[in-house]
């Protein structure tokens, strides 16, 4: 059995090929079992490999050019923002501005973007990823219209900080750039909703929303006798007092969060609002059961079919 010889202290547990060979490692050492081959030209010491986007990422970051970031679904991800529903997984995607480079090797998808001045944003972790706005609009040629409204939701809602664009930043951002895909962005920005607090509010509204029912209020306050707030609503119609919520929860892994929910709860009913909870099992099957639900509390409450337009969700 050969000896195993120590590699460089110099060296990160993430590192290039063409770094360790100028710090005196031989090919050979690099090709052990002890180490780690994410990439073509990329090396790693720390053992099994992650199973997150992120982890792809900072594997593939060794060998990124100074002139390289990431971008399109990758960026956004990135940020925090919702990509769409397993089984899909985000792509690796590198870009470059003209006339540099983009990556071509296996395991990413490497974009030659036209000029444009740099508007990268460098991560807590230290990767180079595309500003969001711009991000958003590339990823127009990857997902479809449901997920676009999501990830600009997230986008221009504030979740306890600033938010990180405007309705305006991404509306601009298409009308220097161009839409894409026959006009999927606009589409888009047409159902985008700022105070949006997670990506199952957007889709539950834009379920209601497309099979006719009027459009909800989103993260309505509700007061109570005194006039003073006493819970803040998901989804709300406060003419008809029917307060939606999408609650994803398999089961109550946390018992003290879920009796909280539950007196919530009460205190909603307790008010005169007919609370309509959502489970995962009512969104199967195109929502049928979620959109019933509604609907039905909306037309006990004395709302009638034909008092909003249908707004069409779908796009080819």
């Amino acid at each position: 059995m050969p000896r195993r010889t120590h590699l460089p202290p110099e060296l990160p547990p993430r590192f290039s090929v063409a770094d360790a060979v100028r710090l005196g490692v031989s090919p050979s050492r690099l090709s052990r079992r002890d180490i780690r081959r994410p990439f073509h030209g990329v090396r790693a010491t720390d053992g099994v490999p992650g199973a997150s986007l992120l982890d792809a990422c900072l594997d593939y970051a060794p060998r990124l050019a100074p002139w390289q970031f990431f971008s399109h679904e990758t960026a956004l991800s990135l940020i925090g923002a919702p990509t769409p529903e397993w089984p899909y997984h985000p792509a690796v995607h590198v870009s470059a501005h003209r006339p540099s480079r983009e990556p071509r090797t296996a395991g990413v998808t490497g974009h030659r973007l036209q000029i444009r001045d740099p508007a990268l944003l460098i991560l807590p972790s230290g990767l180079p990823v595309e500003h969001p706005v711009r991000a958003w609009r590339q990823t127009g040629t990857l997902w479809g219209l449901h997920d676009l409204i999501a990830a600009a939701d997230f986008l221009v809602s504030d979740r306890g900080r600033r938010p990180i664009a405007s309705i305006a930043d991404l509306t601009g951002e298409i009308e220097s750039m161009g839409d894409v895909r026959g006009g999927i962005l606009r589409a888009a920005l047409a159902h985008v909703r700022g105070g949006v607090r997670s990506p199952r509010e957007t889709s539950l509204r834009l379920l209601l929303v497309g099979a006719g029912l009027p459009e909800p209020h989103i993260n309505w306050t509700l007061l109570d006798h005194r006039g003073l707030p006493a819970a803040e609503l998901d989804l709300a119609y406060p003419r008809w007092c029917v307060a939606p919520e999408y609650d994803g929860r398999v089961h109550a892994e946390n018992p003290t969060q879920f009796a909280r929910d539950a007196d919530r709860w009460d205190l909603i009913r307790g008010l005169g609002w007919d609370h309509v909870r959502i489970l995962n099992h009512h969104m199967r099957d195109d929502g049928r059961a979620a959109v019933r639900k509604v609907r039905d509390a909306l037309m006990k409450a004395g709302w009638r079919p034909g008092a909003a337009p249908r707004v069409p969700l779908s796009f080819d």
